[in-house]
C-alpha cells in the first residue's frame, strides 16, 4: 500500500511540476500592448495574422485611453508595447526613458459623426450652433487624443466658447462613437476609422488638418519588457507590407 501512495505522490508530481513548465512557458511567450481604442478592430486582424506566422507567441490587448495607458505604464503596469493615438503622451514615456525603440505608425483624420435621426447632407459644423445639438460628445481632453484634437479644433474655428456647455466628456473615442450610436448625445467628434467602423453614425463634417495638432499614432517597446525578442518581432511586423495593407484597409495613413 504505501508503495502504491509513493508511486500515486511520484505521478502527482511530475504531472504538477509539467503544467507548472508549460504554463511558465507560455507566459514567456506572451506580449501585452496597450493601445488606443481607436485600433482595436485593425490590432485584432492584424494580431491576427501575425500570430499565424508566429503561433508560438501569443498577444495580449489592453485598449484605452491613451492618457490612461500611459499613466498605468508609469505606474509600472507589465506592458510589453504602447501604441498611442498621442505623439505628446508617448514621447513623455521616452523622455522619461520607459519607451526605448519605436516609430511613427499611423496617421488619421478628426471627424463629426451624427445619429440618423440628426443627419442631412447640409449639416455642417456650424450647425452645432444650432438647438437640436444640444449634447455633443468628445473625448475627455487632458487624457484622450481625440477630446483634444477636437478641443484644438473647435477652438480653431471659434466655436469652443459657445458650444463647451454642450460637451459631453468620454472617456475614449469608443465612448464618444457609441453615445452617438445611442443618441444619448445628437452628436459627436471621433476618428474618421471609428466613424467607418460603425453602421449607426453618419460622417456630417470633416475637421481640417490644419485645425488641430497632427494625429500621429507613434508604437514603442516599454523598457521594462521581460519579452524584448518577441515584441520587437510584432513591432517589426507592424510596420510589414502585410499589415500597411490591413491597416490602409481599416482607413489609417501608413506613415513612412
Amino acid at each position: 500500500m504505501r508503495m502504491r501512495l509513493a508511486i500515486a505522490g511520484i505521478i502527482c508530481f511530475i504531472f504538477t511540476m509539467t503544467s507548472c513548465s508549460t504554463e511558465l512557458t507560455s507566459e514567456e511567450n506572451q506580449i501585452t500592448i496597450s493601445a488606443a481604442a481607436s485600433l482595436k478592430e485593425v490590432l485584432d486582424q492584424v494580431s491576427a495574422d501575425f500570430t499565424a506566422k508566429h503561433p508560438e507567441i501569443e498577444i495580449l490587448f489592453n485598449f484605452g485611453g491613451s492618457g490612461s495607458l500611459q499613466q498605468q505604464i508609469i505606474q509600472g503596469a507589465p506592458v510589453d508595447m504602447f501604441i498611442s493615438a498621442a505623439e505628446s503622451k508617448f514621447n513623455e514615456l521616452v523622455d522619461d526613458n520607459l519607451i526605448n525603440s519605436h516609430v511613427q505608425l499611423l496617421g488619421n483624420e478628426l471627424v463629426l459623426v451624427v445619429s440618423e435621426s440628426h443627419y442631412n447632407e447640409h449639416v455642417t459644423l456650424e450647425n452645432l450652433l444650432q438647438d437640436q445639438f444640444k449634447r455633443i460628445s468628445i473625448g475627455t481632453p487632458e487624457s484622450v487624443p481625440a477630446g483634444l484634437y477636437a478641443k484644438q479644433a473647435l477652438k480653431g474655428l471659434n466655436l469652443w466658447d459657445q458650444l463647451e456647455s454642450k460637451i459631453i466628456q468620454a472617456k475614449d473615442v469608443r465612448q464618444v462613437l457609441t453615445y452617438v450610436e445611442t443618441d444619448n448625445v445628437d452628436a459627436g467628434v471621433v476618428y474618421k476609422t471609428d466613424a467607418l467602423q460603425s453602421q449607426k453614425v453618419k460622417m456630417a463634417a470633416t475637421f481640417d488638418s490644419s485645425l488641430h495638432a497632427p494625429i500621429i499614432y507613434p508604437a514603442g517597446i516599454v523598457s521594462s519588457t521581460k519579452q524584448p525578442d518577441e515584441t520587437s518581432l510584432f513591432l517589426k511586423f507592424l510596420e510589414s507590407p502585410e499589415a500597411r495593407e490591413t491597416f490602409e484597409k481599416y482607413g489609417f495613413t501608413v506613415l513612412d
